[in-house]
């Protein structure tokens, strides 16, 4: 049902998409957005941000709100808190409009007739315009109301969402981030309550490494609350996104559960071995890690979702972008003579040192000067403004997804928390260090940066024949990146910036806003070779496949639905067909050499010389001949092209990598995507290292360099000292794994002469 009239009023999920924050709040969006890509959401409504503007203007609150505002010290807690409560009480006492309250009830009635129940217990949820964005994370400081039960409660509740926007926390980080109180909206979903027997959180990516291989999920029993809370420590698990293999599994002790008893929230503790016990079985972790890859891969961006267990079905009730990518990337520091006084998990990467003091309450956050350590059992949102004057937060209790972590993320504050003692450990005054990225806090420690670690070393550095070189997609991370032992960038993906620009390239050219595109994409690479110049960056043409076309703006127009886009219309096939878009982004490249001449060019998924012969006539024509200082690679990735690399090699080419992934899944013939046969993916079956050896044999002999880009030598240092030794002339590997790989080259080389 939807009120329509003058206003829009009443949004059932299936009515929305991400696309109407406006209407909907960032939360609200998210849930028709995955409601409408068969995400398993619960069933819901929206009372929209019109409806929440209309309320205003009819009571003529606006005014009255500004006026309360311009009085106040935002800094001041006090003055913060009263205001505050002075804004909640005008909006929780104002009417509202007969017909808005109908509409909600005849909304509510209507959702537990889909399910079957006359008076259902529901979420109410607040969501903000400006919540889950993907540069600021405003989620957690606006209420949620679980178990609501009745028609007439739902409403008090939706206007108690209304109120909570002018939380003393939501008024201070507005006003931090220069947001404006009264361009921002609220909406208000509804939804079926799942009465969860476990619950967490999920990141598509780790939050506190940035390890884009690894998928982390946080589980407790019971209602998630507790966990975003930091009340309860969760169990932790780590799966790797490519294999699907659990890679880690930490179990924590939880002595107490939030469930529903008479219609109420309910603390109860839980006894015996269930306190000890695993939250989620090997299934369990695998389904939702699937679920996770499919909102990652929806949203062309990594996620942090909610989920919740009911009854053995999985619902996911919540996604966000992560909003803390690269942040607190702190240079690391050495500690010395320092005594080791706590442990707990990473939540926030960095070090931060200063005088600790112990906050049980946000009645005390005022104690909390700048430089000051914040050592507390747990946060919650009332925290923020200490938060933001610490130089490192402590807690006792919560994980990775808990609030202080999520928080200390996007202020880019060290922050280690779960260590279960700290408040009694430490007093206040103590002088202590905390390493965020480690988990771990120190006393008396003396830190040094590893600039002047750097220095000392520097005549030691490694030296290797092979060359070693990083695969990157993200322009933000190449000034950093390319300060590391690294001789180049292997593999530039082109498609995390396309899917920047959001718009399929042919609705552009449609739109005769080519122009845009070009630049666009110029800008991105030229971050790249300028901070890796004179190193050579290769960067790989596009190579998307239709069902992730399909996904950027006007894609549904121009691409074909495949019942298996992985053997479908992809890599030097789509530029032969379609040159005029291919065309695009070589006016880019020439755009981009015009300043900086290293870089070159990898075309992907050739299946055939015939391919290349075309491939290299429609650079000529643009004027992107072979020369000394514009090279040309193709990627190996299909088995004809091993099988027939002599003959690729006589069309004239400069340079191979060996894409592993596609290569493995093609000769095994499994799809890692297909979570029945994604076991069975082994990037070290005989066969891969066959083809791998083959085609490194055949391009030394005819004096071509060839290169590994797939995500096997970045996993298994055993492989690297195989490819050594068949002479490989270079490896690209993960930002994370460099100087690893560095050392393991250094040795296998080492081995290799003495042997």
């Amino acid at each position: 049902m939807r009120i329509m009239g003058k206003n829009k009023w009443i949004l059932w999920f299936r009515d929305v998409g991400k696309e109407d924050v406006r209407l909907a709040g960032g939360k609200g969006a998210n849930l028709g957005e995955m409601y409408n890509a068969g995400i398993p959401v619960p069933r819901g409504f929206i009372v929209s941000t019109q409806a929440y503007f209309d309320f205003l203007r009819e009571n003529n609150l606006k005014k009255r709100i500004k006026e309360i505002l311009s009085r106040i010290n935002i800094d001041n807690p006090q003055e913060l808190s009263n205001a505050s409560q002075a804004i909640k009480e005008l909006i929780s006492k104002a009417p509202i409009d007969p017909q808005l309250a109908q509409g909600i009830m005849k909304a509510y009635n209507k959702l537990g007739a889909l399910g079957g129940l006359k008076q259902p217990y529901v979420a109410v949820r607040s969501s903000a315009t400006t919540e889950d964005l993907p540069n600021a994370s405003f989620a957690g400081q606006q209420e949620t109301y679980l178990n609501v039960h009745g028609e007439h409660q739902v409403v008090s509740k939706v206007q108690a969402c209304w109120a909570s926007l002018f939380t003393p926390r939501a008024i201070f980080y507005r006003q931090k981030q220069h947001f404006d109180h009264f361009r921002l909206g609220i909406a208000v979903p509804i939804q079926r309550m799942v009465q969860s027997d476990i619950s967490g959180v999920m990141f598509t990516v780790n939050p506190v490494t940035n390890d884009k291989s690894t998928l982390v999920i946080e589980a407790i029993w019971g209602l998630g609350e507790l966990i975003v809370q930091g009340e309860v420590t969760p169990d932790h698990y780590e799966v790797d996104k490519t294999t699907l293999e659990v890679k880690k599994i930490v179990v924590n002790k939880q002595r107490v559960e939030l469930i529903r008893r008479n219609g109420k929230n309910y603390r109860q503790q839980i006894t015996g071995k269930q306190q000890e016990k695993q939250k989620l079985n090997p299934l369990q972790i695998i389904k939702l890690a699937k679920l996770g890859l499919h909102l990652q891969e929806h949203y062309y961006f990594p996620q942090d979702s909610e989920w919740a267990i009911e009854k053995n079905h999985i619902y996911i009730v919540q996604t966000r972008p992560i909003t803390t990518l690269n942040k607190g990337q702190k240079k690391k520091r050495e500690i010395r003579k320092a005594k080791l006084v706590l442990t707990g998990e990473s939540a926030s990467p960095g070090q931060g040192e200063g005088p600790v003091r112990i906050i049980r309450s946000p009645k005390e956050i005022s104690k909390i000067k700048k430089g000051d350590v914040l050592v507390t059992p747990m946060t919650t949102p009332d925290f923020v403004p200490a938060m933001k004057k610490a130089v490192a937060i402590v807690t006792d209790q919560g994980g990775q997804t808990s609030h202080a972590a999520i928080v200390s993320r996007e202020l880019s504050v060290p922050c280690v928390v779960g260590t279960r003692q700290a408040t009694k450990t430490l007093k206040d005054g103590d002088i202590i260090l905390v390493d965020g990225s480690r988990g771990l806090v120190y006393q008396g420690g003396k830190p040094i940066h590893q600039r002047q670690q750097r220095k000392a070393i520097e005549n030691t550095q490694l030296k290797t024949a092979t060359k070693l070189y990083v695969n990157l997609a993200e322009p933000e991370l190449a000034s950093e990146v390319a300060k590391m032992d690294v001789d180049g960038v292997g593999l530039l993906r082109a498609e995390f910036m396309i899917a920047g620009i959001g718009i399929h390239p042919r609705e552009l050219l449609q739109e005769k806003r080519q122009e845009f595109f070009i630049q666009t994409l110029a800008g991105d690479l030229e971050k790249f070779c300028r901070a890796f110049a004179p190193r050579p960056v290769v960067y790989r043409a596009t190579d998307f496949k239709t069902n992730e076309y399909r996904h950027l703006k006007g894609g549904e127009k121009f691409e074909p639905e495949e019942e298996n886009p992985l053997l479908g219309f992809r890599g030097a096939m789509r530029y032969i067909n379609d040159p005029e878009t291919f065309a695009l982004e070589l006016e880019a490249i020439k755009r981009v050499r015009s300043k900086y001449k290293n870089l070159w060019l990898m075309i992907p998924f050739v299946r055939s010389p015939y391919e290349l012969r075309q491939i290299k006539r429609i650079l000529a024509n643009v004027g992107l001949p072979r020369s000394s200082s514009f090279k040309l690679w193709i990627m190996v990735e299909i088995p004809a092209t091993v099988i027939k690399i002599n003959d690729f090699l006589k069309e004239g080419i400069d340079g191979v990598s060996i894409g592993s992934n596609d290569l493995t899944m093609l000769l095994l013939g499994l799809d890692r995507d297909n979570s029945r046969v994604a076991w069975e993916f082994n990037d070290r079956d005989k066969s891969v290292l066959w083809a791998i050896k083959r085609v490194i044999k055949a391009t030394t002999a005819m004096g071509v360099t060839s290169s590994i880009c797939g995500q096997a030598p970045s996993n298994y240092p055993k492989l690297v000292r195989k490819l050594v030794k068949w002479g490989i002339t270079s490896i690209s590997v993960n930002p994370d794994v460099i100087d690893k790989s560095r050392e393991i080259i250094f040795q296998a080389e080492k081995e290799l002469i003495s042997s």
